[in-house]
C-alpha cells in the first residue's frame, strides 16, 4: 500500500496493491498496522454504503461534536471525492482537494475529522463504500452548500442532482462560527 499526502497533508489518498490475473483481482483494502504507521491511527465503528447516479451530488457534510474520520473508496463506478478544511484556525482552513475515485484505480481516500466532505458521480451509477470513525449522529451534522463561491471547488458538472437537504445548506462563512478550533 502507497499513502500520498495531498494539497491539505491530513487528506491521504491511500493506492493499495492489486493482484490482477486472468481470474480477476484481490488487493487489501485495509489493514489496521498499515493505516497506523502510515499516520491513520483509526479505529472504525461503522461502515456505510451508497449507490447513485450520474450527476447526483452528495454533501458536503460533517458532524461537530462527534467528527468522523471516513476512508472512502468507490466500488463501482466513478466519483469526484472531496475533503474540505472546516478546522477553524488550520491553516489550511477553507481550502479543498479532490480525488477521482473509481472501481478501476482502486484509489481511496482518507478524510480525516473536522473535514467537510462530499462527492458527485461521474458514471453511469457508483457505488461508494466507508469507514468511520465515529457513528452517525443526525442531531450533530453540520453542511455547507456544495457551490460555495468562497470555496470554489472545480466540480466536474454543472448542475447535480441534489437532496432538497443539500440544496437548502448555508455557505461556509455562516456556519463558521459553530466549527471545530484546531488544534483540539
Amino acid at each position: 500500500m502507497r499513502f500520498e499526502p495531498t494539497a491539505i497533508p491530513e487528506v491521504i489518498r491511500v493506492e493499495p496493491q492489486v493482484f490482477r490475473d486472468a481470474r480477476g483481482f484481490f488487493l487489501e483494502s485495509y489493514h489496521e498496522a498499515k493505516f497506523a504507521a502510515a499516520g491513520v491511527p483509526a479505529r472504525f465503528v461503522q461502515d456505510n454504503h451508497s449507490r447513485s447516479t450520474r450527476g447526483t451530488l452528495r454533501g458536503l457534510h460533517m458532524q461537530l461534536r462527534f467528527a468522523q474520520g471516513k476512508l472512502v473508496r468507490c466500488i463501482a463506478g466513478e466519483v469526484f471525492d472531496v475533503a474540505v478544511d472546516a478546522r477553524r484556525g488550520s491553516k489550511t482552513f477553507g481550502r479543498w482537494v479532490g480525488e477521482t475515485l473509481s472501481a478501476e484505480n482502486f484509489r481511496q481516500l482518507w478524510v480525516p475529522p473536522g473535514f467537510l466532505h462530499g462527492f458527485c458521480v461521474v458514471s453511469e451509477t457508483a457505488e461508494i463504500q466507508y469507514k468511520c470513525t465515529e457513528l452517525y449522529h443526525p442531531e450533530d451534522e453540520i453542511g455547507v452548500i456544495w457551490n460555495d463561491p468562497e470555496l470554489a471547488i472545480r466540480w466536474p458538472l454543472a448542475a447535480p442532482l441534489l437532496s432538497a437537504k443539500d440544496s437548502a445548506l448555508p455557505r461556509l462563512g455562516e456556519v463558521e462560527a459553530r466549527l471545530p478550533v484546531f488544534p483540539q
